[in-house]
């Protein structure tokens, strides 16, 4: 499982690699090149699912076939809730 990912900001394009928590979904994140505030795309949990390199831990373990994933990626709906 990586639990790094290269987080793109689509405002400015930015790039910065960041450490993501293997226990919850990263709903905010602010860009260290221009100050914005980013949140997830409609349908993806996190914002490293939205704008990073690698899906956030959880999905990785659900693709993996684990079980016991964060329930906040269970599924796109569950994020919306």
């Amino acid at each position: 499982m990586e639990l790094r990912s290269l987080i793109t900001c689509p405002h400015c394009g930015h790039a910065a690699a960041e450490t993501m928590p293997t226990d919850a979904c990263q709903f905010f994140y602010e860009c260290t090149g221009c100050g914005a505030l980013l949140r997830p795309k409609q349908g993806d949990c996190c914002v490293f699912c939205s704008y990073g390199s690698v899906p956030c831990p959880p999905i990785q373990a659900a693709a993996g076939g684990e079980t016991g994933s964060a329930a906040c990626c269970a599924s796109p709906a569950a994020s919306e809730t």
